[in-house]
């Protein structure tokens, strides 16, 4: 029986250093969460899951209201942190850090959580809906990290290039047999947004 996971993720939030948690949208950000709405609206998706963050939460909002569904938040699907939240890394040590995180699973900066740490805690959640909820469509509200850590966990060929080439907002419908991914399909365009 296929189970679906709409995997999205979060639309543009502005960053504060300090704040993971309660940082919101931009007004960008708040649009594209009404488009994706719009996108899926035809989807009939029944489960709305996401990322105990605020910016993941409102992205996913507006279409689960409008299917007039409550939201599960689940701490376990939090975004991963390659390094403490609390001090500034450029963002080119930040991107370097993650890079190597999908090449050694168990790299991470001080304070940090590594790729397999963030499985760990992330994919029993994972497994655990599409077990209580076959043939159902399930929502899930995330972040670029995460989104590709557990994608990783079902296919190795999700890794950096491909967070790298990820958007905000972004959208990937996953189809799953039994435990088994098997297909991935980006549902956003953003070129086709931005004209």
């Amino acid at each position: 029986m296929k189970t679906f996971i709409y995997m999205i993720r979060h639309a543009v939030s502005p960053f504060v250093l300090g704040d993971e948690r309660e940082r919101g949208l931009s007004d960008k950000g708040h649009e594209d969460a009404y488009r994706i709405k719009e996108i899926l609206a035809e989807e009939e998706i029944t489960h709305f899951i996401s990322s105990p963050y605020r910016r993941a939460i409102d992205t996913v909002k507006y279409l689960a209201e409008a299917s007039d569904h409550e939201i599960e938040l689940y701490e376990e699907l939090r975004e991963r942190a390659i390094a403490s939240m609390e001090i500034e890394i450029s963002e080119q040590e930040y991107l370097q850090g993650i890079r190597t995180s999908f090449t050694d699973l168990q790299y991470k900066m001080p304070d940090g959580e590594s790729t397999q740490e963030a499985q760990e805690r992330a994919i029993p959640i994972i497994k655990e809906l599409i077990r209580q909820n076959k043939g159902s469509k399930i929502a899930l509200g995330t972040h670029g990290n995460i989104m590709t850590i557990i994608l990783n966990y079902f296919n190795k060929e999700y890794g950096y290039e491909f967070f790298e080439q990820t958007s905000k907002p972004d959208i990937y419908k996953l189809e799953f047999d039994e435990l088994e991914l098997t297909s991935v399909e980006r549902m956003w365009n953003p070129e086709a947004l931005s004209k």
